[in-house]
């Protein structure tokens, strides 16, 4: 299959669905022609999170399930006559596991394994498993290829080193046919004021006095949600990706201190004072002080590479937020 092609008349399950890049991904395959079940963290509200800004012509072609990714059960329920899983659902803030470490066991360790269960029984012919950047820690060399080693400086990082442990196991054990997509810092429309650039950007739009951001020196390798998206496509269709990690990045670094200049430059505030505040800073052991990425196996095995550079990215990003400001709290930290 060529890239990010394929999926028409498919049959895909996303885990994860109403998060952020979930709902981009449900998007795109709807676009594509794919027939995707959504499975959603159950609410009593039947809340698509995220997915719920998605046109209302996508939403129409969407197969809503909710479930819990710990319950065996329903995952399995979701999976039952799907061809293709793209596992996303995970717990994914950071501060948060320091908060409630267990859980992000429960989720991320248990709920992968609960998938590869499912999808191991049902016969399901391609399980795209995400992974991310932070199961590398701090660089000990840049940019960073599959084969760096992996340190588990957050509780969450240490989860998802270990959900992707077991995706691996899986395709060693079984044969069931497994990749791993380990995606760079993803940014772009519909992100929670959890991440950093959201952070900057609605304090900046909503005229506070201030900027508050924890630590200003970390280097990060940011891919816009859209690159992102093409990447899961391209890996999932991708044979050569079964079976293995695959990066996803720019290749690029920004400090975020640069990067926040950058955005409040968009934003009409260049002058914008920037303070530190203690509380949104890491614990000195768990910062991971510089992550950029190394995609060259992105190119070889699925022919990906990112296209959205940073600039135009924030653009679009700073644009949506400004749009929507009423859905973001700028003035409280969202851990």
């Amino acid at each position: 299959m060529s890239l990010g092609s394929g999926w028409s008349g498919k049959r895909v399950l996303v885990t994860g669905a109403g998060g952020f890049i979930g709902s981009h991904l449900t998007e795109a395959l709807v676009r594509r022609g794919a027939h995707v079940r959504a499975f959603l963290h159950y609410n009593s509200r039947s809340d698509w999170g995220l997915l719920s800004l998605a046109p209302s012509d996508v939403r129409a072609e969407i197969d809503a399930r909710f479930g819990e990714l710990t319950d065996p059960w329903s995952v399995d329920a979701a999976v039952q006559g799907c061809e293709a899983v793209f596992h996303l659902g995970a717990l994914i803030a950071i501060p948060y596991s320091y908060v409630a470490p267990a859980s992000y066991v429960d989720v991320n360790i248990t709920g992968t394994l609960n998938v590869l269960q499912a999808a191991r029984a049902r016969g399901v012919t391609r399980v795209i498993h995400t992974s991310t950047s932070e199961t590398y820690g701090t660089a000990r060399y840049t940019p960073i290829d599959e084969e760096h080693p992996l340190q588990g400086q957050s509780p969450y990082s240490a989860s998802k080193i270990a959900a992707d442990k077991i995706v691996e196991s899986f395709w060693r054990s079984f044969e069931t046919p497994v990749a791993i997509v380990r995606p760079f810092n993803t940014y772009g429309p519909r992100q929670s004021a959890r991440a950093v650039i959201p952070t900057i950007a609605a304090q900046a739009l909503a005229g506070l006095p201030k900027l508050k951001l924890g630590s200003l020196d970390p280097i990060r390798d940011l891919l816009y949600v859209e690159d992102t998206v093409e990447g899961f496509l391209a890996a999932g269709a991708a044979d050569a990706c079964l079976g293995t990690v695959t990066n996803l990045g720019t290749g690029t670094g920004i400090s975020i201190g640069d990067l926040a200049r950058k955005i409040l430059h968009i934003a009409g505030r260049p002058d914008m004072p920037i303070d530190t505040d203690p509380d949104r800073v890491r614990p000195e052991n768990s910062e991971v002080f510089e992550l950029v990425c190394d995609a060259t196996k992105a190119l070889e095995r699925c022919g990906w590479r990112a296209k959205i550079s940073l600039d135009e990215g924030l653009e679009r990003t700073v644009d949506s937020i400004r749009q929507s400001l009423a859905l973001y709290r700028p003035a409280t930290y969202t851990v």
